[in-house]
């Protein structure tokens, strides 16, 4: 039998941030690369846990892992959320996740790109698409939370968009267990 391996909780500074105004600049698309972004309601909770995971990997994100397929679904299917998709040359490359909690608040609540997009000059560009998407419906705010294992511009670059840090604190992020990634790998 093999033994269960233990790993340390990661100690995070997490910052959260908020943007009272919807972007003026505009971005062209990257040339050369075909994109496309497609909103998918009542997102297959397998095709979820995938972009999940793609994205969140090196970036330590487990919360949305550790939820079983009612919690999930409940969270996914709620009206108020949506998941949209980043393809690049028919693939997908990306996602983000907005939660619009009331009438004047929209919680970004994920965004991120695969790994073997980043580098293509996109990153941005999707950025805005994300921004343009979460102020559709006219809210006053927008939040969105980064924290110290996240890319390492993440923050500099929601400032560069609008955001502003509106506070901070510490907090820890325990890595799934070697169990938990055996039972999300069955699961795929």
């Amino acid at each position: 039998m093999i033994e269960e391996q233990a790993r340390e909780p990661l100690a995070v500074r997490v910052t959260e941030l908020e943007m009272t105004a919807a972007p003026k600049q505009s971005l062209p698309v990257p040339v050369n690369i075909q994109t496309a972004i497609m909103r998918v309601p009542e997102i297959p909770l397998p095709f979820y846990r995938f972009l999940y995971l793609q994205v969140g990997r090196r970036w330590s994100w487990v919360d949305r892992l550790r939820l079983s397929d009612a919690e999930l679904a409940a969270v996914l299917h709620d009206k108020r959320n949506s998941v949209t998709v980043l393809y690049v040359n028919g693939a997908p490359a990306g996602f983000f996740e907005l939660l619009q909690v009331d009438e004047d608040n929209v919680e970004l609540s994920h965004f991120g790109m695969f790994e073997r997009a980043l580098g293509l000059g996109l990153g941005k560009w999707f950025l805005l698409q994300t921004l343009y998407a979460a102020w559709s419906s006219n809210p006053k705010v927008v939040r969105v939370s980064t924290n110290t294992l996240d890319h390492p511009r993440a923050l500099q670059l929601y400032q560069r968009f609008g955001f502003s840090p509106v506070s901070t604190h510490d907090a820890t992020v325990q890595p799934l267990s070697d169990e938990e990634l055996l039972a999300l790998a069955r699961s795929l």
